[in-house]
């Protein structure tokens, strides 16, 4: 009985975790190389999100944004909808370390009506999405504002 109950509720959490990292990953995505080369033809807008130390230690991808995102979620949607002029039908790449705080803030735009909001889920380091926009040579700038 106790085993049956363990089960139970080892099966009920595991489909909640589902559940939830379905949630959580659902926006679209992005490889580091095609968003460069959208971004390149005016068909997207490139946003790095990470913080000005990060940009200063490896560059920001060449033509992005720099957004911080630990400004908060409502200083972020403010200046991205300042960025794109308030359409919130513009095509927007989202960037940083890994991917995990794309996700994050892709969640965030999205509630906030911005229609196309893509995840960089291998973001500028690499992650299990892809081996990341440096790694495959894709161009850097200095941070100027750093």
């Amino acid at each position: 009985m106790l085993m049956q109950r363990l089960t139970l509720a080892t099966a009920a959490a595991f489909m909640l975790l589902s559940i939830n990292a379905c949630s959580q990953d659902s926006g679209p995505t992005l490889a580091a190389p095609d968003a460069y080369a959208q971004a390149q033809a005016g068909k997207l807008t490139l946003i790095d999100i990470r913080r000005p130390e990060e940009w200063k230690q490896t560059g920001v991808a060449k033509g992005a944004l720099q957004i911080n995102m630990a400004q908060g979620d409502a200083g972020f949607v403010a200046q991205v909808t300042a960025e794109t002029g308030g359409d919130k039908n513009v095509p927007i790449g989202l960037i940083c370390r890994t991917g995990n705080r794309t996700t994050q803030m892709q969640r965030v735009l999205t509630e906030a009506g911005f229609t196309q909001v893509y995840n960089i889920k291998e973001g500028m380091a690499g992650s299990g999405a892809g081996p990341g926009w440096i790694a495959r040579g894709l161009p850097v700038e200095a941070c100027e504002r750093c």
